[in-house]
């Protein structure tokens, strides 16, 4: 997908709607020309009760925003959707038991398109923030960046050259599952020791657990209590971050690498320090080729991505 802009038919409007689907939330918002988000709605995912029920609540949502700011169905240029993957762009389907159960080889763009009679498409809900931010957010003007997201998992997007790098048969490379530890953790992805087994909220808790300190925020207040346990396991996830930065920054060399995610928003100075150390080390790259900045959209950065792919499409 191409980040310039099309140019919309003025009968179908500019405004879009934004539908982003993480395994415990959906967030669904209209959003305008400049990425501001008229109205939002926000519900639990609950994807083990059903796609349908999921896609109605969706819809439900997406007409509750154009009330609310006070527009009309046919206002909307389209719908764009971004999903905790594994997801397929081309054929719109979700293809996720993972963090989504029951929502395994299910089409979510037919449904909204016919509704909506509009547009609608789906990208994996971490190219959808990284658009976002390319946008509006910390990538304006860079042609090419990463975007790592670290959370229940660690997601991540990758822009080259103006548009959303995809791999064989148009799939979405899984940054979160480069390997670091041989012997590290399970991961459901196949391997063990993979970054998201090590640096997602979900391993810190886990690894937190074992420790008793419940789960990862008590893992980083132990930390800032310079509890030796708590700085072990921090320091285990910063080590991923910079390995996985290290090989990042060593076969894709982009201008910018943006780290988001619940986690960052609280703890975005460890995190940045790792990666840019990583990058600092470096010697086959030119100096100061890349950066490291916080993403700017916080949480909604895949909200009004996903809106703002139905521009680009």
């Amino acid at each position: 997908m191409n980040l310039e802009p099309r140019t919309l038919n003025p009968e179908r409007g500019v405004l879009a709607a934004g539908v982003d689907i993480g395994g415990t939330k959906i967030a669904v918002g209209v959003v305008d020309e400049q990425g501001r988000i008229l109205a939002e709605r926000a519900f639990p995912t609950e994807a083990a009760l059903g796609f349908v029920r999921g896609v109605t609540r969706i819809t439900d949502a997406i007409d509750a925003c154009l009330s609310e700011a006070g527009r009309l169905r046919a206002e909307l240029a389209g719908i764009g959707v971004g999903c905790a993957g594994p997801v397929n762009p081309k054929r719109g389907t979700i293809d996720n038991p993972h963090t989504l159960p029951t929502w395994d080889g299910v089409d979510i763009v037919t449904p909204l398109r016919t509704t909506f009679d509009r547009p609608a498409m789906l990208e994996n809900d971490a190219d959808a923030a990284a658009v976002g931010e390319a946008y509006f957010g910390a990538g304006e003007n860079r042609r090419s960046l990463v975007m790592l997201t670290f959370g229940t998992g660690v997601g991540s997007g990758i822009l080259l050259d103006g548009r959303i790098y995809r791999g064989a048969a148009d799939t979405h490379p899984e940054l979160g599952h480069l390997p670091i530890e041989p012997d590290g953790p399970e991961c459901y992805c196949g391997i063990r020791g993979c970054i998201e087994s090590l640096a997602s909220g979900t391993a810190i808790s886990a690894a937190g657990k074992a420790a008793g300190f419940g789960d990862a925020r008590g893992v980083f207040q132990a930390l800032a209590n310079d509890d030796s346990r708590a700085r072990d396991i921090v320091n285990r996830a910063l080590a991923a971050v910079r390995v996985a930065v290290w090989t990042i920054q060593h076969t894709l060399l982009p201008e910018r690498i943006i780290l988001g995610g619940g986690m960052i928003d609280d703890h975005f100075g460890l995190f940045a320090e790792a990666a840019r150390n990583a990058i600092d080390a470096a010697t086959l790259n030119p100096h100061g080729c890349t950066d490291v900045m916080q993403a700017r959209l916080g949480n909604r950065a895949g909200l009004v991505g996903a809106a703002q792919l139905v521009r680009l499409a």
